[in-house]
């Protein structure tokens, strides 16, 4: 048998670190080839294929009034690049709303932050690295070079066997590398001013978003703006008259209607089971009457080619008259069965006519339907109370109603499309035990994902997978680019991947906590998808990569623990920036490798065929040509990490790289995203630019976690004094914390009295047109559709009872279904 010897493989000899050093060069290299290739090709392939599939790369602009007066993109290859990088702010914002805004705005303050960075790192910090630690790129064969130092512990690192500290110079006992100690200076000044420019940034912009969203709300007057949620409603005061009474009785407004919610839950799962059996019976009807996909017969193929041709550049999904493809050819079939099962335990079944029995049970559910609609349900203590005008409105969200606590709770009301009905009679002990019980939940998951992580951080490490197959270690260490992609693009690769598929567990959870709209769902996807990011995804797996590089240095300093306790956390801490190579080849394959995908919009191409082999009825197939759905919670997170990790390594020696590949990643992230909102996707949900608080809440998180670093690695480099000087900064960065929230908070989740005003607030336009309702159709046309303007009650209790859905093409004409039941399209 033969036996590896793992320490063979790094010795910590001065060839061994720059056999490590030039390594990390190969794996960038690896992963910008990989990258660009499949950047370009994703891009090249969605320039060719974006003029024709309008049906999905154009799906906004052809369905949603707000972006009708987009300028229109040219069909040439790239002809339309030019045209969005000159859409203003202004259309952005007439157009994709509130939320958009925001969500780009973040994009240009990180440009700008990185932007300012990458200069001081390109001009001082990288000159000062290459003149006195003799830092080189890629690693030169000097000896002198940091790349090829014999002690490969880097800057951040103390030199045990320095012969003297006498303030100017510390001199390493084999004389291979000298540096003025007073150096370290450079990175508590750069750590103050990166601090303090990021904090310059977050408050100039927060100031610039208070003041459009202060506009832009208060010139509206529509149902939502004039709606209150009144929660904690106490039992003597749970009717409509009472509620209106006690509101009046208060002097701020007249109410124009409260709708008291109710238990509708016996009618919401009547509704829920009757669009099961329409759906059965959709199948039923479509199984006889042909609207299948095409079979192999002459008939079939005769029906087929009576269809208008279809042209090579059609829209995608639809045909050239812009209509729904049907994707299929009617045929004649016998009337299908289906197995009913009755008698005890349901122990007995026959089968039966399907189109029959779906229809006679949905028959009698109409009927129970209509008989529960006039009943009284069961009042709660939460109403929609609607006032006569803003300014009320705004008052009563901002004042105390009641001196008894937890009554008479008032919080802007979410639009009426954006209510979730069914949460609305759950009991407040319903919600906090969902609450925490997802909060149970994504504990114990933060476990599963640290126990994910550690096979995942191993692979950065050959000593780590030596310790685990040494046959693949060994054979890794012979072959470099094998070993890049195994120790650098697979671990990226992974970790991109689990920032895809988590979040979708995420936002399940989220709607298991009983909130009351899609908004507070989408504020709490990005809250707790961040949590993952960071913590999970950067903070344990910074801790398990060093781990893993540290390997062998860790066993040995076991053995001397009782000596020196400190030096397992000496050589985890110093060792954070033996990542960055990490990190830069993870912000590069999400910069030029993925983000391109995204804008191909590669899951929904991909899901495109095997959602069209289960589609069975018109129904499905409508479904089909719906857009995308734009997700802050999926996509805001990961771009919050990436900024953390150029905050974090701005002043370390790789910062010019990183920061610089950062600045690429958010110049090309917000092209992309400009793009998908203002065209390709929908994004219905309108929490109006409430999710800024977050990305300054996030955004200080990142600080403070780059504070502590910067803080304890020179405390680690015996450098105390500056280390000290850290403090006031981190204390500083907290106080402004508090600060931040306590004075732009109301501003972002309030309107100010004195921002209500009905005349126009930019320029020559006409009393009471603002300039949104300049650009826009309906005024606030991009926080409402169409249905928004409904008054807030219960869909299930007005909407019409939905109708059978067929093919309008029919292989026999005899029909069983009622004419009143029959939609054709």
């Amino acid at each position: 048998m033969v036996e590896y010897n793992c320490s063979l493989l790094s010795n910590g000899d001065s060839s061994q670190v720059n056999h490590q050093h030039r390594q990390d060069q190969t794996a960038l290299y690896t992963q910008l080839v990989i990258s660009i290739a499949l950047g370009l090709s994703a891009f090249i392939t969605f320039c060719l294929l974006r003029p024709r599939w309008t049906g999905l790369y154009a799906a906004r602009k052809r369905q949603k009034n707000a972006a009708s007066k987009l300028p229109t993109l040219p069909d040439t290859l790239l002809g339309w690049i030019p045209v969005l990088y000159q859409i203003t702010e202004e259309q952005v914002l007439a157009s994709a709303g509130l939320d958009a805004y925001v969500f780009l705005s973040f994009f240009k303050m990180a440009t700008k932050f990185l932007a300012v960075t990458f200069f001081f790192a390109l001009v001082i910090i990288l000159p000062v690295n290459v003149h006195y630690m003799h830092y080189s790129f890629p690693p030169s064969n000097d000896p002198r070079s940091l790349n090829y130092s014999p002690n490969p512990e880097r800057l951040f690192s103390p030199i045990s066997g320095s012969t003297k500290s006498d303030g100017a110079t510390m001199v390493v006992k084999d004389g291979s590398m000298t540096y003025p100690s007073s150096l370290l200076w450079m990175y508590v000044v750069f750590t103050y001013l990166f601090t303090s420019l990021a904090m310059y940034l977050l408050v100039t912009t927060t100031q610039k978003i208070i003041k459009i969203r202060q506009e832009y709300l208060g010139s509206q007057t529509t149902v939502t703006d004039r709606t209150i949620r009144l929660s904690g409603i106490p039992l003597e005061l749970r009717d409509e008259e009472k509620i209106k009474e006690t509101i009046e009785n208060l002097e701020i407004g007249r109410v124009e209607s409260v709708i008291l919610c109710r238990n509708w839950k016996e009618l919401d799962d009547m509704m829920a089971q009757r669009q099961v059996f329409l759906r059965k019976l959709e199948e039923a009807w479509t199984a006889h009457l042909g609207y299948s996909r095409a079979r192999s017969t002459q008939a079939s193929r005769d029906r087929a080619q009576s269809r208008a041709a279809v042209r090579e550049d059609a829209p995608l999904l639809q045909d050239d008259e812009g209509h729904e493809q049907s994707h299929a050819v009617p045929y004649g079939e016998d009337r299908p069965k289906t197995r009913i099962w009755y008698g005890f335990m349901g122990l007995q079944s026959r089968r039966v006519d399907a189109i029959d029995y779906f229809e006679e049970r949905l028959r009698k559910l109409d009927e129970q339907i209509k008989v529960t609609r006039k009943k009284d349900f069961k009042p709660t203590p939460l109403a929609f109370v609607t006032l006569d005008s803003v300014a009320a409105c705004q008052m009563a969200v901002q004042a105390t109603m009641d001196p008894t606590p937890m009554q008479l709770l008032a919080n802007p009301a979410p639009a009426p499309s954006d209510v979730i009905w069914q949460n609305t009679y759950l009991t407040r002990s319903s919600r906090i035990t969902r609450a925490w019980s997802v909060t149970f939940i994504i504990l114990i998951l933060s476990v599963f994902w640290t126990a994910l992580l550690v096979p995942i951080a191993g692979l950065v490490s050959l000593k780590s997978i030596c310790s685990v197959w040494p046959q693949l270690a060994f054979a890794l260490d012979s072959n470099p680019i094998s070993q890049s992609l195994v120790a650098t693009g697979l671990p990226t690769a992974l970790i991109s991947l689990l920032t895809v598929l988590v979040p979708f567990l995420y936002y399940w959870l989220s709607t298991q906590q009983g909130m009351l709209s899609q908004g507070e769902i989408e504020m709490s996807l990005i809250s707790k998808n961040f949590f993952f990011t960071f913590f999970n995804l950067f903070v344990l797996f910074t801790i398990f990569g060093t781990a893993a590089i540290q390997y062998s240095k860790i066993n040995d300093t076991l053995a001397g623990a009782s000596k020196d306790a400190g030096e397992i956390a000496r050589k985890l801490a110093t060792s954070l920036q033996d990542l960055d190579y990490f990190y830069i080849n993870l912000i590069i394959l999400q910069a030029l490798g993925l983000f391109p995908f995204r804008l191909l919009e590669f899951g929904s191409v991909t899901l495109y065929p095997i959602n069209l082999i289960g589609a069975k009825t018109p129904r499905d197939y409508a479904e089909l040509v719906q857009p995308p759905v734009f997700s802050y919670g999926f996509y805001l997170p990961q771009t919050l990490l990436i900024f953390i990790i150029c905050t974090v390594y701005s002043v370390l020696q790789s910062s010019w790289l990183i920061l610089f590949f950062g600045l690429v990643y958010f110049l090309i992230g917000g092209f992309i995203y400009k793009y998908q909102l203002l065209y390709a996707m929908d994004h219905g949900q309108h929490s109006t630019g409430q999710a800024w608080l977050i990305i300054c809440n996030c955004v200080t998180i990142g600080l403070i976690f780059f504070e502590v670093a910067m803080a304890g690695l020179l405390a680690l480099r015996t450098a105390f004094y500056r280390s000290i000087l850290i403090i006031p900064l981190l204390a500083g960065t907290i106080w402004f914390s508090v600060f931040f929230r306590r004075t732009f908070d109301p501003l972002m989740k309030f309107i100010a009295l004195r921002s209500l005003n009905s005349q126009a607030p930019f320029g020559d336009i006409s009393p009471g047109e603002s300039r949104y309702d300049r650009e826009t159709d309906r005024g606030r046309a991009v926080d409402e559709d169409d249905v928004t303007g409904l008054r807030y009650i219960n869909p299930n209790l007005v909407i019409p009872l939905e109708e059978v859905w067929l093919a309008k093409s029919r292989a026999n004409g005899s029909s069983h279904v009622d004419g009143s039941r029959q939609e054709e399209v």
